[in-house]
């Protein structure tokens, strides 16, 4: 089972290794399995998989506090009993963290309405970084990712928790789980002790933070032909070049 962040990681790389991973799991439908796990929102992947890319069979999006299953005839479905305890621990905050953050120095609100999240646009060198004190004190979490997102989520709550909440759900050996990603916002997935890859070209914070995870393997190439370099390399499915 691949889950996989897509920005940088699963459409990380040229149309040509693009084009190979996606090939090799469409052949390969059987026995590999498909989940994103991002930052994106269900719409975006909708729209994302009619163009062509392979669909999933479920999705853990908007960072964590979505998480879905994908179904021919409704599309990606809330799977409601793995969702429950992240919109308690949200309990309708949106408005008070747009409220407390508001004219923030370096933060710009993202023009989404998210369930349980609220995002921002970060420019790091306006940025005060008393942002994070005004959330915690609020019992919500932050994430910083590449430098140019900050969003805020339910305590507890990121990608690493929900793929191993659907991971358990789905009652799959978490040995036959490969977590893909390339930036800090995929840190608690790689991290959460599944077999896990940081991509070629991975962001510099997340891979000081990774250093030391002996199960974390890191790829030379980039994006989705750094997810094929550690199939092979982890000798979880065979690819095609072996």
């Amino acid at each position: 089972m691949l889950a996989t962040d897509l920005d940088g990681t699963f459409l990380g790389g040229n149309e040509k290794e693009r084009a190979e991973l996606y090939d090799w799991i469409e052949e390969n439908r059987l026995s590999v399995g498909l989940i994103f796990v991002t930052g994106r929102d269900p719409e975006f992947i909708e729209d994302l998989c009619a163009g062509g890319v392979p669909w999933p069979e479920y999705v853990i999006g908007d960072v964590g506090t979505t998480i879905a299953e994908v179904s021919p005839d409704e599309g990606i479905k809330p799977i409601i009993e793995l969702e429950r305890e992240i919109a308690d621990l949200w309990n309708g905050s949106g408005d008070r963290v747009r409220k407390t953050l508001r004219d923030h120095p370096g933060l710009s609100l993202q023009p989404t309405n998210f369930r349980y999240r609220v995002s921002y646009d970060l420019d790091m060198p306006e940025y005060d970084n008393r942002a994070g004190a005004l959330i915690a004190e609020l019992g919500l979490d932050h994430i910083i990712s590449d430098s140019r997102f900050f969003d805020v989520l339910p305590q507890g709550i990121s990608k690493g928790p929900s793929l191993k909440k659907l991971v358990a759900h789905l009652e799959i050996d978490e040995r036959k789980v490969l977590a893909a990603g390339d930036t800090l916002n995929d840190l608690s997935m790689l991290a959460c002790g599944l077999p896990a890859v940081a991509v070629g070209g991975a962001e510099q914070a997340l891979l000081k933070e990774i250093a030391d995870l002996d199960h974390v393997y890191k790829a030379e190439a980039i994006g989705a032909a750094g997810i094929l370099e550690a199939v092979a390399a982890l000798g979880m499915h065979s690819t095609p070049k072996g």
